[in-house]
């Protein structure tokens, strides 16, 4: 007897998985999705402020994840928690210690055996694959995207070994395509004809038939798609990239989250803007070296604490201290760079988007830890 196949969506309080929610609430009513945030008890007010109002337009409550709980009454969140009692040394690049305890851990707990589809909210103008659990439970969907499939899906489905099966798939009429999809579904793999090519072909003739024919191919698998009779969402063929989310958020009157605001600042005589990039931990260690001007600049108590944490050879920022960083001199000095750093940004895609946002937020998008958006 099958397992009844849940439905899951990870609010990180962030611009594109609260648009997400809100997009698949909007188009797909019939998804019994359960919401989730993973709380690590050091987010801005801002992200609690977005996941507040979301739950008033979704209707219902987003779950609360969460690694520990201070059980004798320390006072403490579950970083602090964790820290204190357990690493008693900064998370870093090297040593990921909040992604696993207070990320990932919470959420394989909330799902535990149970079949999952989860939905991610990476854009259709990302070029990344996002948090792909190893859990062979939890199938992700990425709804926003040209290729809604990760990519240990499309891999196997488009295996030359599997040709033979496709084919008979669309003969048997269960999928209805044209001679040019047929040919490119024919033609193996090889050296000069890659997957991520025949992907593209596949996608650029006909995105609903080849998402058909990706789910037919789920039914013969253990992926938590085979479970269900239909799935709606592989009839979806629209692409949502940065202003789709922007427009999502206001349309919908969620907002988009304070810290996304351009906030001017000025050096030397010249004017620059700065803002938070993404959403996340006050203290990330990710964060660029303006973001932590701008947390000085901004939430000065913030950047206080997050400076209390650091020790002698553990710094949130790499090789430098937040005491040497927020010297006026150093301050001015970074404020300076990312002038220039903007400048540089507008001049090289002045001919590839006519929008301003992406000029400033494209690099931004693509680092950080994508195991703490999910």
């Amino acid at each position: 007897m099958s397992q009844k196949v849940r439905h899951v969506l990870g609010i990180s309080g962030g611009k594109d998985s609260a648009a997400l929610a809100i997009y698949m609430k909007d188009n797909y009513p019939e998804l019994d999705i359960e919401y989730y945030t993973a709380d690590t008890g050091e987010e801005l007010q801002e992200t609690y402020d977005l996941v507040t109002r979301l739950e008033v337009y979704l209707g219902k409550p987003i779950i609360r994840l969460t690694h520990s709980k201070d059980t004798e009454n320390h006072q403490l969140g579950p970083f602090e928690l964790l820290y204190k009692s357990k690493f008693k040394y900064l998370p870093s690049t090297q040593s990921r210690w909040c992604t696993q305890y207070l990320k990932l851990r919470p959420f394989e707990m909330f799902i535990g055996n149970d079949p999952v589809v989860s939905y991610v909210g990476i854009r259709g103008d990302e070029e990344r694959e996002g948090y792909i659990s190893k859990k062979s439970n939890i199938q992700s969907i990425f709804p926003f995207r040209k290729n809604i499939w990760s990519e240990d899906v499309t891999t196997k489905v488009l295996a030359n070994d599997n040709i033979k099966q496709l084919l008979g798939t669309i003969e048997a009429g269960e999928v209805t395509v044209d001679d040019e999809f047929r040919e490119i579904i024919a033609e193996p793999l090889s050296l000069r004809f890659s997957a991520k090519k025949k992907l593209d072909l596949l996608l650029n003739a006909d995105t609903k038939a080849f998402n058909q024919l990706v789910f037919s191919y789920l039914k013969t698998t253990r992926y938590p798609l085979s479970q269900v009779d239909s799935f709606p969402v592989v009839a979806d063929t629209k692409v949502s990239v940065k202003e789709d989310i922007f427009a999502l958020l206001r349309t919908s009157g969620v907002g988009i989250p304070k810290y996304y605001e351009e906030l001017e600042f000025e050096v030397d005589g010249e004017k620059g803007t700065y803002s938070r990039s993404r959403s996340g931990c006050y203290f990330c260690f990710f964060q660029q070296k303006i973001e932590w001007v701008w947390l000085y600049e901004q939430h000065p108590e913030l950047f206080e604490k997050a400076g209390k944490y650091e020790k002698e050879g553990y710094t949130w920022s790499e090789r430098e201290s937040l005491t040497e960083l927020m010297k006026p001199e150093r301050i001015e000095q970074i404020k300076r760079e990312y002038i220039q750093k903007q400048k540089k940004r507008v001049e090289q895609s002045a001919n590839s988007s006519p929008f301003l946002m992406d000029k400033f937020l494209d690099e931004d998008d693509q680092q950080g830890c994508a195991a703490c958006f999910i």
